[in-house]
Order: structure tokens, then C-alpha cells, then sequence
């Protein structure tokens, strides 16, 4: 059996993913929980138990931490993991941050049950997968200068958003919020957050 820990800060979709994957007769999901610190905090129980055979399968973008910086947590308590990211926002940039991390599987939301069962036995075997259409994106753009946060922020912000509605929609404080486009704004060379978001888009940055 493939013991498998779900974490998603989605709760619909994190308990529709764990009974799918129940019905798998090698995979079992031995926990699924709404945030990067809670499974940081069973899988380093785990290893103190001695058990270091599970893979985790993390949602990219949860409320506080988010996926790629909790795997780079688990990949410290125990290198070499199996780790799969599971996305709804597949930007070229997150897929090469993770894969620098040390994550082994990379799968838009919109992949089937059937397929995300298989790639868990990859991942877990000691293999790699990542959804062929994001690494060819990933390959014709270059590295991103932002940090998934800021990446998040722009991205709300390319409609037209005000900082109040950005730090709603991603789950920030207003300051936070503030922090985040003011850095992402500086990097780019831009006069404003609008400005900023455009020209993350141009690159594939979100």
C-alpha cells in the first residue's frame, strides 16, 4: 500500500481527491488536512515514529503556507520524499521552483482520477512526472524573478482589482497585500500594480 497525505485548503476538493483515491486498492490516505503546517506537523510525527514511507500530495496555493514551501519542509524531515503538486494555477514559474525543490510530480487540477492514482505510483516508486503541456510552457519561458506570492498578487490584480479586493481573494492582510505588489512592482521596473501584472503576464510569469 502507498500511504498518501492530502493537504488542501479547499475542503470540497481535498475530500472528493481522498475518496477517489480510497477507491484505489494500493493507495491508502491516511490523512488530508487544510494547510501546509498541519502536514508538516503529522509528517514530522511520522518520522519520529519511524515511519518515512508516505508521499504527500499538496495543493500549490493554500491559506498561509503554500504548497511548494511545504514540500521544501517535508523534503528537509525527509529528502528524497515522494511529493506531488496538484494545481489549478499552472504558471511556468511555480513548476520551476518545485522542481528545483525536489518535487517529483506536477499535475493540473483538471487531471483525471485515473491519471493523478498513476503518477502517485510514479512519484512514489521513485519516478518523475510533470503535465507535458505546463513543461513545454515551462521550457520557452524564462525564470521568474517572483515569488509565488507576488506571482498570486499580480495576478489578481491584472483585472483591475483594489489592493483591498487582491487581499481578499488571497487570503493576505491588507499589508501583507501592500508588501507583496510593492516588491513585485519593483522588481519589474513598473509604475504600478496594473503595469506590474502586465508585464509578469507577458513573460509567463501568472
Amino acid at each position: 500500500m502507498i500511504p498518501v497525505l492530502l493537504a488542501d485548503d479547499e475542503n470540497l476538493i481535498r475530500t472528493a481527491m481522498a475518496a477517489m483515491l480510497d477507491l484505489e486498492d494500493d493507495i491508502d490516505v491516511i490523512a488530508d488536512v487544510e494547510s501546509g503546517e498541519e502536514l508538516i506537523a503529522i509528517w514530522r510525527r511520522r518520522v519520529d515514529d519511524g515511519e518515512q514511507d508516505a508521499m504527500a500530495v499538496i495543493d500549490l496555493q493554500m491559506r498561509g503556507m503554500d504548497g511548494i514551501d511545504t514540500a521544501i519542509e517535508l523534503l528537509a524531515l525527509t529528502p528524497g520524499a515522494g511529493i506531488l503538486i496538484v494545481t489549478s494555477h499552472g504558471r511556468p514559474g511555480y513548476l520551476k521552483r518545485a522542481l528545483t525543490a525536489g518535487v517529483r510530480g506536477f499535475l493540473p487540477k483538471t487531471t483525471s482520477a485515473a491519471t493523478l492514482a498513476e503518477v502517485i505510483r510514479t512519484v512514489a516508486n521513485g519516478g518523475r512526472h510533470v503535465d507535458p503541456q505546463l513543461a513545454a510552457e515551462a521550457i520557452s519561458t524564462g525564470d521568474t524573478v517572483l515569488t509565488a506570492r507576488e506571482a498570486d498578487v499580480l495576478e489578481y490584480a491584472i483585472d483591475g482589482a483594489s489592493t483591498e479586493e487582491i487581499a481578499i481573494r488571497a487570503h493576505l492582510s491588507l499589508g501583507t497585500t501592500r508588501n507583496y505588489l510593492s516588491t513585485a512592482m519593483a522588481k519589474l521596473g513598473a509604475s504600478n500594480r496594473y503595469e506590474a501584472a502586465l508585464t509578469a503576464r507577458k513573460y509567463g510569469w501568472i
